[in-house]
């Protein structure tokens, strides 16, 4: 009885503690790749943040994804045309009924 015990608080000292550290070993090596990850997130909106505070770019976007013009100049739309389809007549419909043409 003594010697079950034994091995019962030997794990309990040993297992538990160990498989607690591997656990939080392996969350802070998935906190620390996502902390990079945000770092580079965070480097790239401060680039972002910083072009935007600049006037060209302020206007490539408006002109880009809004369509504005500065006063004075005749905005151009380049409308694609539709494209025709022609469909070939089948008997029936062009009268003719013999299967001939």
């Amino acid at each position: 009885m003594l010697g079950v015990l034994a091995i019962v608080g030997g794990l309990f000292a040993f297992v538990y503690p160990t498989s607690t550290y591997l656990r939080q070993r392996a969350e802070l090596g998935k906190a620390t790749e996502r902390l990079e990850r945000l770092r580079e997130e965070t480097a790239r909106l401060e680039r972002e943040s910083d072009k935007l505070r600049g006037d060209a770019e302020v206007e490539r976007l408006a002109r880009e994804q809004y369509g504005l013009v500065r006063p004075g100049e005749t905005p151009f739309v380049l409308v694609p045309s539709t494209p025709t389809t022609t469909t070939p007549l089948d008997d029936a419909a062009n009268g003719t009924g013999d299967g001939q043409t």
